[in-house]
């Protein structure tokens, strides 16, 4: 499937693969996230595809959309997984994803956690600073296993993205320059309890321009080159993920192809394994946020329509402002005003989107496209709210991944005192 799984069909009603979006909202309740279990399979195949003969590994962003199912279908399509905590690799684990394929970066990593990952074999640790680089040894002598590692270098390239999410420049938290970079690697090198692998990079996310993603792959095979006159070898490089997608018609996001081929132009001809991390570019355009219109309130001459979702389903447009495309469930020929769609949350920030030109009534349902990554995994219980459902759809058949909560699933752990 490679076209875009959520359509339109001649009845106006919306669809998601050969489903109606409006059945599973009746049947399941909203509000309730709905991904395409073809889309995202298909998606992951793009990035494989592309890289033809290059030795290369595409590993899954966990963080993006972490749920059982999603990490099933793509580790059944023989995935590899970025994980940023020991959380996540006990999911990739529990949804049968292969250890031997996984990344752990992130910038935080625990003794605990470093303990897991070497205990289930991972392919290796993409270290952030000085400090974690000498606690994996410490902790590797202690297990008397081995730490592979790769070096995650911060090439101070301007992604030209959302300042929350850039992650590639001097003053980001990520990462090392180059020269703390050389003294590490010599440093691991030299270590018993250490096994250079790798080199990492990953400059941001929701890139839609390569020509930085290109400049960064250059920085890295000049330095990997140093590294190889000093007769420290790399088995393979890492250029992270970070593809954008389209959420607004005039954004023309690169195609999985593009990207790769990019990154192979960049590193030119080589034997070494290439790694990308994707995640937003494989989930995010293949899942929906389901909400139903409450009521509609007019307060001198602004229009708002209060649905069932809410900021703590989906914060993105409160916490980056980001713009996500909003939907009638089913068109009607009903006239359409400008209106904006606010939740039940007490917060002013509390809105999916606004001045959207729509046509609906009470009871009617919407639909908050992109919504595949970075929304349910951000979710919260704010004002006490129950998260969503997770619904995956196949063809013409659903599936409920995850359950509704209810008001004892988010008490549970709370107790009174005596």
């Amino acid at each position: 499937m490679n076209q875009n799984p959520i359509q339109r069909n001649t009845d106006g009603q919306l669809n998601i693969e050969n489903l109606s979006i409006e059945h599973i909202a009746k049947e399941v309740g909203t509000p309730c996230y709905v991904y395409s279990r073809n889309g995202i399979r298909s998606r992951w195949q793009a990035f494989d595809i592309a890289f033809g003969q290059q030795p290369h590994l595409v590993c899954y962003a966990v963080k993006t959309n972490s749920n059982l199912a999603v990490l099933q279908t793509l580790a059944q399509a023989g995935a590899g997984f970025d994980i940023v905590s020991g959380g996540e690799l006990a999911r990739v684990l529990r949804a049968g994803g292969d250890a031997q394929k996984v990344v752990f970066s992130g910038v935080g990593k625990t003794v605990s956690e470093m303990r897991f990952a070497l205990q289930m074999g991972i392919k290796c640790f993409n270290i952030e600073s000085e400090a974690e680089l000498y606690r994996l040894e410490h902790v590797a002598q202690e297990q008397a296993i081995p730490a592979v590692v790769s070096i995650r270098v911060n090439p101070d390239v301007d992604p030209k993205t959302h300042a929350y999410i850039s992650t590639g420049l001097k003053e980001n938290k990520f990462g090392v320059s180059f020269d703390k970079a050389f003294e590490l690697y010599r440093y691991a090198f030299a270590s018993e309890h250490l096994v250079v692998q790798g080199i990492d990079c990953h400059i941001g996310s929701q890139l839609l321009d390569l020509a930085p993603l290109q400049e960064a792959a250059k920085r890295v095979v000049a330095f990997q080159q140093k590294l190889a006159s000093e007769g420290i070898y790399l088995h393979h490089i890492d250029m992270g993920g970070g593809l954008g997608i389209n959420y607004q018609d005039e954004d023309q996001a690169p195609s999985p192809a593009h990207y790769v081929n990019a990154i192979i132009k960049a590193i030119g001809q080589t034997d070494i394994e290439i790694l990308v991390e994707p995640g937003r570019a494989i989930v995010g355009n293949n899942g929906v946020l389901i909400t139903k219109v409450e009521y509609l309130k007019e307060n001198e001459g602004k229009h708002f329509a209060i649905v069932d979702a809410a900021m703590n389903d989906l914060i993105r447009p409160s916490l980056y402002g980001a713009w996500q495309e909003i939907c009638e469930v089913t068109t009607s020929n009903s006239t359409k005003q400008l209106i904006d769609i606010v939740g039940p949350v007490c917060e002013t920030g509390d809105f999916l989107g606004k001045q959207r030109q729509l046509a609906i009534q009470e009871g009617d349902y919407l639909a908050v496209l992109s919504a595949g990554a970075y929304g349910f995994v951000m979710s919260s219980n704010y004002n006490s709210r129950p998260r969503a459902a997770e619904v995956m759809v196949d063809d013409d058949c659903y599936h409920i991944v995850r359950k509704r909560e209810t008001l004892d699933d988010i008490m549970c752990g709370e107790t009174l005192i005596d």
